[in-house]
């Protein structure tokens, strides 16, 4: 009874295992199948394909032969038509010239403007050929421009530094002031040169008239003095 009841145990566990083998295989076969639904294998001749596309070309007409006739023809009309071209195309662009002469405004030379002199302007000074002038004094955004000139008449060049340039009031106070365009250098006989001199407004109440003292440097030999700016507004 023993042997009998093993083996029966064990005849079941066979049964139940491959039943359970055989429906595993199933689901998986069932699932590869789903999951591979759309694929195709590629083609493993490409040639046939290349022969395919080229009896299929030339069954729509990929290759067409012409007619001599037909090519003549073709070869005259464009002989005829390249000898026409040229003129066409100069005529075309005497055209465009014309009318875009036509369109552009006619462009004249800008004139210089000079300003007209301010009362009691220029005021200047003069030392060994150089001179210095102020040319006008207007006030704009917060501060007051002066415009100088400068001119080196002389033999030797002349060097300046503006921090020794010096700013006064009619009351001898001391003003701040900066530069902007001035020239470092004059050369001997050069030409003018236009710079200006910014002074805040706020240190000009009160203030009539102004003097600028400016030296070369480092030799100091000269001294431009200009007096009596008048600065009233």
């Amino acid at each position: 009874m023993k042997l009998n009841s093993t083996v029966v145990l064990t005849l079941i566990l066979l049964a139940l295992m491959l039943g359970a083998g055989s429906l595993s295989a199933f689901l998986g076969f069932d699932i590869g199948s789903k999951a591979l639904k759309g694929v195709t294998s590629p083609d493993s001749r490409p040639t046939t394909k290349f022969a395919s596309a080229k009896t299929g070309n030339s069954q729509h007409g990929g290759l067409v032969l012409l007619k001599e006739e037909e090519i003549l023809k073709t070869v005259k009309a464009r002989i005829e038509g390249k000898s026409k071209t040229p003129k066409s195309e100069q005529e075309e662009e005497e055209e465009t010239e014309t009318v875009s002469n036509k369109q552009k405004p006619e462009e004249k030379p800008q004139e210089e403007v000079e300003e007209k002199p301010q009362p009691g302007f220029p005021v200047s000074a003069e030392s060994d050929g150089v001179n210095l002038s102020v040319q006008s004094a207007r006030y704009s955004g917060g501060a007051l421009q002066l415009r100088v000139k400068m001119q080196n008449k002389g033999k030797n060049s002349v060097r300046f530094l503006y921090s020794f340039l010096d700013v006064s009031d009619d009351k001898g106070r001391t003003l701040s002031a900066s530069t902007d365009d001035l020239p470092s250098e004059l050369p001997n006989n050069s030409p003018a040169y236009t710079g200006t001199i910014s002074i805040p407004t706020a240190l000009l109440d009160d203030v009539k008239s102004i003097s600028l003292s400016l030296t070369d440097y480092p030799a100091q030999q000269l001294k431009l003095e200009v007096s009596d700016i008048p600065v009233g507004r």
